[in-house]
Parts: C-alpha cells; structure tokens; sequence
C-alpha cells in the first residue's frame, strides 16, 4: 500500500470517527445530572479550614461550612470564624454568613457563587466600631473564598457520558439540591466554525 493511499484511509477513518462521534452525541443529547445537598456539603467541607489576614491586623479562621439552597438559584453558606490579633488575650469566635447567585464556569468544570453578599459578620466580644471595620473588610475575604472556592468541581468521569465528553450549560436549585444541564461538547471544528 502506498503512503498517499495509506494517509488516505487514514484521515477517511478519523473523520468517520469524527462523525459517529457527533452523531452519537446528537443522539444521546442533553442531560440533566441532580446532585444532593450532602454532596455538595461533603465537596466544600474539603475545603476547611481556611486561614485568611484581614486588614493586617486579624488572623480569621474558618471552619465548618454550611451550605443551605433557596429557591431562584440562589445559595447560602455560613462558616463558624474565629479571629485572633496580638492584642487580643484569646482568639474571639463568631460567625460569617454570605449568599450568592449559583454560575457554571465551563473552562474549571465546576459550579461557583456569584455576586456574593454579606449577609451577617458578628464576632463575639469585639466592640462596635471594630466590628464595623472587621465587617467592611470581610468584603476582600469573600473574594478569597467564594470566587475561587467552587460549590462543587465535577471529575473528568462525569462528564463522559457513553464515550461522549458532555460540558456543564445550566444549573437550577431543588429541593433537594442542585439540578445542572450538561450537553454533548462540541467538536473543536464546529467551535472554530462558530467562532469565526
């Protein structure tokens, strides 16, 4: 067998292969993957403790993440903080409590909280003024923990579904949990035609 013809069959069997792939992926189709609270709850427990500098002056600890899913794809988490400074006798304990809309990042295959908001920030024993700039400060904490930290990362294996690699579109609350619409992923040449 020559080398053209040889290349030949060669490129006629991966585009053959391209295309039984497509089509197994259109018929297949979407799918919906419902993930439990305690799933969700047991990926972000990983996560903790974290230990964060707030203001140059506070060491806050956190622990023991609670999440909790309210309808309108909207999530709470709160976390037990302990705070400790050279000038306080003993580390000062409270809690911290923010809530956010839910988003799918495609490119780190995981679900993460958007636009999070401070819900309450109380720590006991520090005065009012204090508390105020410890409050106003928690805002640059929240960015360290809740944009990078996602709600939950799917393995690589999840999103293989019957030899077709599916990718994360939607994300929905239930009662129960999280319901996320995964759909067949693209072929690089159709994203590149779709890019164009």
């Amino acid at each position: 067998m020559t080398l053209t013809r040889r290349t030949l069959l060669t490129s006629l069997a991966a585009a053959s292969g391209a295309v039984l792939l497509t089509s197994c992926a259109s018929l297949l189709g979407p799918r919906d993957v419902d993930l439990p609270l305690s799933k969700l709850q047991a990926s972000l427990d990983r996560r903790f403790p974290m230990d964060n500098r707030v203001l140059e002056l506070f060491d806050v600890r956190l622990t023991r993440p609670q999440l909790a899913v309210h309808p309108g794809d909207r999530v709470s988490l709160t976390v037990d903080a302990t705070v400790a400074q050279s000038f306080l006798r003993q580390p000062l304990a409270g809690t911290l409590a923010f809530s956010g809309r839910l988003t799918i990042d495609q490119a780190r295959s995981g679900v993460f909280i958007a636009e999070p908001r401070i819900e309450r920030f109380a720590i006991n024993g520090l005065d009012q003024a204090m508390q105020r700039q410890l409050t106003r400060a928690a805002n640059d904490l929240m960015d360290k923990v809740v944009l990078d930290i996602p709600v939950y990362s799917f393995r690589t294996d999840e999103l293989n579904y019957a030899g077709v690699q599916y990718v994360p579109t939607r994300i929905a609350t239930t009662g129960t949990g999280l319901r996320v619409s995964l759909e067949p992923a693209q072929p690089r040449s159709a994203q590149l035609q779709n890019s164009r």
